[in-house]
């Protein structure tokens, strides 16, 4: 049995690699599912990271990928509920065939939905957790800095919430991709004092919430005039990269009754718990399960985001792609049909 591997082998490398599946069938232990790949999504800002050699957790060579729709090939015991045929949603890597684990997020798709659709749902849950711990309601005026695939959804999941969501990007592309994803106000970052805009849009009082989705220090700290009393500041996007800034006058400005008063609110991904508990509200799986609802019902929009399918032979092109000419390329999926 050949197994299809992307794999990053030195920084700036793709390579697609063919090799024999490990005890072919492998072995599988209680609660495992070997399964083979029909799409899997590029998540562009987390894989050009790994890429570039910058990510600590990634060691090369390295095989890269989280979001996955699968169809189920073999099963060990203990996977009640799952049956050989099945397709699924799970956190899958760039490869034909993986071992996973059936526990967590390894989800049914929705009968009858584009299989398509189904992966963009792990990055749709990264920015769910921007709106999980915001306190957007119905009515307030929000505005989303980066409006790649991850700032798309978040501006989508905050109107969703009841919020009228002012989106701002270098790009016009995707400027213009976001407002066929029904954003309420795009401004181009290019285009002179955006703070000013903000204020204008808002009768000078700015935003209740900012979601920073681009990862670039230099925005946040840039954005904090466009914040309105009271107002919160939230990192969605992992920051990234060197930034020199006087943190007094940051936590001045953030910090004093008159100037600011801003809440500063991380919201990565893995604050909340993988499975559902007791004691706490959200999980991923419970995140994953609603937007897989939201996708199969339209109510959250992915058919613009797809730019390209891909197969996998095409891998290197599809980075260097993603990395050179991002208003062409944004989400970009490997079709591993044979």
């Amino acid at each position: 049995m050949k197994n299809k591997q992307i794999v990053f082998t030195a920084p700036w490398k793709v390579e697609l690699l063919v090799d024999e599946l490990s005890y072919n069938p492998p072995v599988l232990r209680p609660g495992q599912a070997l399964v083979k790949k029909r799409y899997t999504l590029i998540s562009p800002g987390t894989e050009l990271a790994c890429l570039s050699g910058g990510e600590g957790w990634f060691s090369m060579p390295g095989i890269p990928g989280y979001a996955a729709v699968s169809e189920v090939v073999a099963l060990g015991e203990e996977t009640a509920g799952i049956a050989v045929g099945d397709l699924i949603f799970h956190y899958g890597k760039h490869c034909l065939y993986e071992v996973v684990p059936t526990s967590g997020v390894f989800l049914k798709a929705p009968a009858n939905m584009d299989l398509r659709l189904i992966p963009f749902t792990r990055l749709a849950t990264v920015a769910m957790t921007a709106i999980r711990v915001s306190q957007i309601e119905l009515g307030d005026t929000i505005a989303v800095t980066g409006l790649g695939l991850v700032g798309n959804m978040a501006s989508q999941l905050a109107k969703l919430q009841g919020a009228n969501v002012i989106g701002i990007d270098l790009s016009e592309e995707r400027l213009k991709l976001a407002g066929q994803c029904g954003l309420y106000l795009g401004l181009s970052a290019a285009d002179g004092d955006v703070v000013s805009q903000i204020r204008k849009a808002t009768s000078g009082v700015g935003v209740s919430t900012l979601i920073e989705a681009t990862g670039v220090p230099k925005v946040a700290v840039d954005s904090l005039p466009m914040i309105a009393q009271f107002g919160e500041l939230i990192f969605l996007g992992s920051p990234r990269g060197e930034y020199t800034v006087n943190v007094t006058d940051v936590f001045n400005y953030s910090h004093l009754i008159g100037k600011g008063a801003i809440t500063f609110k991380g919201a990565h991904e893995w604050r909340y718990p993988l499975e559902p508990d007791n004691y706490v509200k959200h999980s991923l799986v419970r995140n994953s399960n609603v937007v897989l609802e939201l996708i199969s019902n339209n109510r959250l929009v992915i058919e613009p985001l797809i730019s390209h399918i891909m197969k996998p032979e095409e891998a290197a092109v599809a980075y260097e792609g993603l990395r050179l000419h991002k208003d062409r390329y944004h989400g970009v999926l490997f079709d591993w049909s044979e």
